[in-house]
């Protein structure tokens, strides 16, 4: 499968995030990544589970939601990485660069978030429902996005480690704001940060199919 590959940054508001793009041929879906607190686009988990997408003829955008300036500050002080708020908009921002600029094409776009990446992908999944198609969440802290949760029009899968039992828990509370749009699946013997053999794998594999069947036109 013929691949492109590039780095750019892309423009929100007056920040300028860089931004990796994996584009196979002919993708079916863009997935945008948004990763956890006091991670980056470089996240080791989130790189295998996007090129397993890859695999599945999705392109990926993985990003860094804080500028460089930014992330010096959030390395003293870990406020940024829990501003949800900010976070949601420059993911909702991406979203609009994406159907505008459409670097994959005109294809659906999916949102990927883990930890408060999770909650800041739901916000901005409620705020772009005209263009969000899917999202999934990894080990992710959903409750977080708040009253957003109840206005998600989009179909959301929550994957939990079955040995995470605080956000398996925080999980069963957003899945009863987020209805029928919602879906917990629990991946039995993880941990929070599936670092157990072939759990990272059951993720990009769920994830796969929850886009590909979400994302198909």
């Amino acid at each position: 499968m013929d691949e492109q590959r590039s780095t750019v940054a892309i423009p929100v508001g007056d920040a300028q995030l860089p931004a990796d793009l994996m584009l196979p041929a002919q993708p079916v879906g863009v997935v945008l990544f948004a990763h956890g607190s006091g991670s980056s686009r470089h996240s080791p988990r989130n790189v295998a589970v996007a090129r397993a997408l890859n695999g599945r003829g999705l392109g990926t955008v993985l990003v860094d939601l804080l500028t460089p300036t930014e992330d010096e500050v959030d390395a003293r002080t870990a406020e940024l990485r829990f501003d949800i708020g900010l976070l949601a908009s420059r993911l909702a921002g991406i979203v609009d660069w994406l159907a505008v600029q459409r670097p994959a094409g005109d294809v659906p776009i999916g949102l990927f978030g883990a930890s408060t990446g999770a909650a800041a992908a739901l916000v901005a999944a409620s705020s772009r429902a005209d263009r969000v198609g899917a999202v999934v969440s990894r080990g992710g802290r959903p409750d977080l996005a708040e009253e957003a949760l109840a206005q998600v029009r989009t179909p959301t899968l929550l994957l939990v480690g079955g040995l995470d039992e605080e956000v398996i828990t925080l999980n069963e509370r957003a899945l009863a704001e987020l209805g029928e749009v919602g879906e917990l699946r629990v991946i039995p013997g993880a941990t929070h940060l599936f670092e157990e053999p072939g759990t990272l794998e059951q993720v990009a594999d769920q994830a796969g199919t929850w886009f590909t069947t979400h994302l198909s036109r």
